[in-house]
């Protein structure tokens, strides 16, 4: 009786044993089944999107022509038909996410969008920290002045002047460069509102948002000194590691310009071919 005492105690304990290992495998294939959950979203970002049939995209909804709201409150723009049209041809639904400029870019680190679509300066410091997608605009920076102003006549003229600017923007880099006093704002709008109040003295912005604004509003009373002899090139911004994304938006882009849609949309926007 002893002996089977015994016998019997060896068994539970062996199946102890064996249950405890089962349970640790499982645990382990769990683990390994999330950690491949986990590097798909990281490393394959369009399956994710395409997984859940929509792309978010981070845009400031106050910088016309780019991405502003129409007289009937929608969010319209040229960032906002291209990033509409890439979308479709990757085969899922753009939503947009508006947000301040000074925080989107960090909206995207945070994981709350894709992608950025807001005429986004391609430069090296960001290509350090982001992926961006091919240029789809090249445009040059102009000096903005009130037009009763005759002092400022070129970008060396804006030393010690205030300067109506993004803070975290190729043109506000550009003022301060140029040693001028930054007055931070939302968008170029909120700039020439500064400017025709005599608030500021400058702002340096893009030649076309400032066509496209004169165009709206003939009567505001700024003008252009100087343009820039660099011009430069825009695309759409990414998270690191988001190449599979990026080559899919990139092709986009490609049949776009290809096939004449990129042309009627730059057309219906500026008036004129931007990448020409």
């Amino acid at each position: 009786m002893k002996k089977l005492s015994i016998i019997f105690a060896l068994l539970l304990s062996f199946m102890l044993v064996l249950a405890a290992c089962n349970k640790d495998d499982k645990a382990d294939k769990n683990k390994k089944t999330d950690n491949k959950t986990a590097d798909k979203t990281d490393n394959d970002l369009l399956a994710k999107i395409k997984d859940d049939g929509k792309i978010l995209i981070g845009t400031e909804g106050t910088y016309p022509p780019f991405t502003f709201h129409d007289t009937n409150g929608n969010l319209t723009g040229f960032d906002v038909d291209l990033a509409e049209e890439v979308a479709k041809r990757i085969g899922v639904k753009a939503e947009f996410k508006e947000t301040q400029w000074d925080a989107m870019f960090a909206g995207l680190d945070a994981k709350r969008f894709d992608m950025i679509a807001n005429e986004v300066g391609i430069r090296p410091d960001r290509q350090e920290k982001y992926d961006f997608s091919d240029p789809y605009i090249t445009s040059a920076a102009v000096l903005v002045t009130n037009k009763s102003n005759t002092k400022v006549k070129s970008f060396e003229d804006i030393k010690g002047l205030n300067s109506a600017q993004s803070l975290t923007s190729n043109y506000g880099d550009m003022a301060k460069k140029y040693g001028a006093n930054l007055v931070g704002v939302d968008g170029f709008q909120q700039a020439v509102e500064l400017l025709a109040q005599n608030r500021v003295d400058v702002t340096i912005n893009d030649k076309i948002a400032y066509l496209d604004y004169t165009k709206q509003k003939p009567d505001a009373p700024i003008k252009i000194v100087a343009t820039g002899e660099d011009a430069s090139s825009s695309g759409f911004m990414f998270r690191k590691k988001s190449d599979t994304l990026v080559d899919s938006v990139n092709k986009a882009l490609k049949d776009m310009v290809d096939d004449g849609t990129y042309k009627k949309i730059s057309e219906k926007w500026f008036g004129v071919d931007v990448l020409k």
